[in-house]
């Protein structure tokens, strides 16, 4: 009777409009197809760009032929393979201190009854909201030559060496690994707090101790997990550009993706040729640490602790040694948040940049908030940043919702959209930069040097991310739903529109501010893409910093970073409540 009644009504929602007919219960054929065809549009033409413009030489003539001679002469080039072999150090450096930083306070919150728990949280929540220009700026003015700590080094000491030299590969991995460990928090944290506790209590039953336990049981049923979280970390190090930029390159220390930027920087016009082939070098490579990501995470479910059976989340109890622990979180509290935070508030308030002393005291003034706040730039560069952000998250999570309905409810094609909607993972930021460049250079469609060529990139970079949220959120709305509404006469649309999507809100929400909140804070694409009247706050920021404009740079991060900061709250407590994790984890 109720396969009658689902009949009649298709049949009902068929003697419809056009529409109803192309949208049909049942029928998403049609659908899957325009959604394919957008992913492709956004996603295939930068790579088919960028890899045409690697084996491709123009003539002056405007003829062009096909060539690969830009690769050995890259590979042959001094100081390219110190350039990689710095971009694995770097990366292997960054993941293992992100790793152990972030995985010890991701234990101790979610695994033991260590009190001050919540300064790891609010830790994370405000780096969530803080451009990583800003951040690597900060520590910069920590350990600079002139900076607090190698300057009451000199004094204490009366030497005039340096206790650390930042602008080296040490400094480097050390920001990288700060930068990247509240992540490892999240994400190992969610792991450990579903661990199930009879595995722990079977092993002490048995006259394992506490250390032996988490080394024989916690340890070894996380390792999918923490390898995995260890070559997400590696893969986006090799990705990352700010602290190279930052860090690197003053202390010439090269890695790939500054060796890019230099190439398209160095030159004029910009050598796009060998950008490009160096780009799909470093394309191949994430691309190959990509696959061995995957499979890590292929198998984990062999390592499943939750299963039908309830549990109870038990937590170690340490005794005498909570107190200890606790203050390893307010170090890390103090480490990643307090002494940046010091740092840019004082050097906010200063005319030049100088350390701690009584003489910098009598220079205190607010001048650089009231150019800040006063200034048409940085009203504009708000507007822009905000455009671009708000207009990225919205197109992002609208393909992402309709992609991972499609997927979830095996649609036809449904493995070649998630297909598309998953390859740009395989795009650094950089990488993806010189790739829609390429492409809209030779595309006259008016968009270069514009927001909107951004808003294309981040378009793309993003929509891994929307995916994942979306497809969490899906993954919670039964199909019985979708078919109640047939049985009313609504068709796919329809009941897409008014039953899954209100459903996917929560969800939808939380992948729309964890986008907004990277379209702010990234400078890998704004950085190549940008004119100068379509500039953002993170190129601003980077700009500021090579005019030597710190305290400039510190009102203006400080004041967009607490606005950033009440967006970053929002989002946390949408993602907790919606279910989906801080992740996209269901």
């Amino acid at each position: 009777m109720p396969s009658d009644m689902a009949e009649t009504s298709r049949k009902n929602a068929s003697g419809g409009s056009p529409m109803s007919k192309l949208f049909a219960y049942g029928d998403k054929r049609y659908f899957s197809a325009i959604v394919g065809l957008v992913l492709a549009i956004l996603v295939l033409p930068p790579l088919l760009f960028l890899v045409t413009g690697a084996v491709t030489v123009t003539e002056p003539g405007g003829a062009w032929h096909f060539s690969l001679h830009r690769f050995p002469a890259i590979i042959n080039q001094r100081g390219f393979l110190q350039s990689l072999a710095n971009s694995f150090i770097f990366a292997l450096g960054s993941a293992v201190f992100a790793l152990v930083l972030g995985g010890v306070m991701a234990w101790l919150v979610e695994r033991t009854n260590t009190p001050l728990k919540p300064l790891a949280y609010l830790t994370t929540i405000i780096s969530m909201g803080t451009p990583y220009v800003l951040y690597v700026s900060a520590w910069l003015l920590l350990l600079a030559k002139s900076g607090p700590i190698n300057s009451w080094y000199r004094q204490f000491t009366g030497t005039t060496d340096l206790l650390i030299n930042v602008y080296g590969l040490g400094g480097m991995i050390l920001i990288e690994g700060l930068l990247w460990s509240p992540l490892v928090f999240l994400l190992l944290g969610a792991t450990l707090r579903n661990f199930n506790p009879e595995l722990e209590e079977a092993a002490r039953m048995s006259g394992a101790g506490p250390f032996a336990t988490i080394r024989r049981i916690t340890l070894r049923l996380s390792l999918p997990s923490i390898l995995a979280l260890a070559m997400l970390v590696f893969i986006r190090a090799i990705e990352a550009f700010e602290v190279p930029a930052l860090v690197g390159l003053p202390g010439r220390v090269h890695v790939l993706t500054t060796d890019i930027y230099d190439t398209m920087h160095l030159s004029m016009p910009p050598d796009l040729g060998s950008a490009s082939a160096l780009s799909c070098m470093l394309l191949v490579l994430v691309s190959a640490l990509l696959y061995f990501y995957g499979r890590l995470t292929r198998n984990a479910e062999r390592f499943a602790t939750i299963t039908g059976k309830n549990f109870k989340p038990a937590q170690l109890d340490l005794g005498v040694w909570r107190y200890p622990a606790a203050a390893l979180l307010v170090i890390n509290f103090v480490l990643l948040l307090v002494l940046p935070l010091i740092i840019l508030i004082w050097a906010s308030m200063l005319p030049f940049y100088q350390s701690f002393s009584w003489a910098a005291f009598a220079r205190i003034t607010p001048d650089n908030y009231k150019n800040v706040l006063n200034s048409s730039r940085y009203i504009a560069l708000l507007t822009n940043t905000f455009i671009i952000a708000l207009v990225t998250a919205t197109c992002v999570m609208l393909i992402a919702s309709f992609t991972a309905w499609l997927s979830v409810r095996k649609a036809p094609g449904a493995a070649m959209l998630d297909q598309l909607a998953t390859t740009p993972l395989v795009f650094p930021g950089i990488v993806l930069g010189v790739g829609v460049m390429q492409l809209f250079l030779t595309v006259p469609v008016g968009v270069y040097g514009t927001i909107w060529i951004i808003v294309w990139a981040f378009c793309i970079n993003y929509m891994p991310y929307g995916v994942r949220y979306s497809f969490a959120g899906m993954l919670q709305v039964h199909r019985e739903l979708e078919e109640a509404a047939a049985v009313s006469g609504a068709s796919s649309v329809t009941g897409f529109r008014r039953v899954v999507i209100p459903l996917l809100s929560p969800s939808l929400i939380a992948g729309w501010l964890f986008i907004f909140l990277l379209a702010t804070r990234v400078l890998s694409l704004p950085v190549l893409l940008s004119g100068p009247s379509s500039q953002t706050m993170a190129v601003a920021m980077f700009d500021l910093w090579g005019n030597g404009q710190g305290p400039e740079l510190a009102a203006l991060g400080l004041l967009w970073s607490l606005a950033m900061t009440c967006i970053a709250l929002i989002f946390y407590f949408i993602a907790r409540r919606s279910g989906v994790g801080l992740q996209g984890q269901g």
